[in-house]
């Protein structure tokens, strides 16, 4: 059986991982239009470097690898205020996931997000990765850490957003 077409194996994983890789560029960005915009830098990184994949780990771990640098970079520029912003107008991505509508969900989801970004950008990156339900197995190959490793670091960082979040759940 031949491997997909590079293009075949592009429209797959949009389609199937579009809104993980979107949630995680928001949980990065100041904004819904900074939002869109590193998700569009993401999709074309992973376009770019498509031809350039070898197999060695799964397809979807290496997505969330190119993710994270995309959204890493583009913190490092911006802090540095060097920020270059890639707009892509003719790539539309519709049925984005919104924000809940509901006002109690939306004021725990923007605590929970308000006590990830205080995170340290590798914790933040373990917890978002946790959140989209991601094994410890796959993230310890995205980040380089090991498998127990991840455990312990999530153990500790489930404690410091239970302790941030506590004053909210009161």
């Amino acid at each position: 059986m031949e491997p997909p077409q590079p293009e075949t194996l592009f429209l797959q994983l949009l389609e199937t991982d579009k809104d993980r890789l979107f949630r995680i560029c928001r949980s990065y960005a100041r904004d819904q239009a900074e939002a869109q915009d590193l998700f569009q830098e993401t999709v074309l990184q992973i376009w770019k470097s498509l031809p350039t994949f070898r197999g060695q780990a799964q397809v979807r771990t290496w997505v969330y690898r190119i993710t994270l640098n995309v959204c890493w970079q583009a913190r490092h520029k911006s802090q540095k205020e060097q920020k270059k912003k890639v707009q892509l107008d003719s790539i539309r991505f519709e049925n984005l996931p919104e924000v809940s509508a509901e006002p109690e969900k939306e004021a725990q989801l923007q605590a929970l997000q308000a006590c990830i970004q205080k995170l340290n950008e590798t914790d933040r990156s373990l917890v978002l990765l946790y959140l989209e339900d991601v094994p410890y197995k796959e993230i310890a190959t995205v980040t380089g850490l090991t498998e127990n490793h991840v455990a312990v670091k999530m153990k500790r960082i489930r404690e410091k957003l239970f302790t941030c979040l506590q004053p909210t759940l009161c």
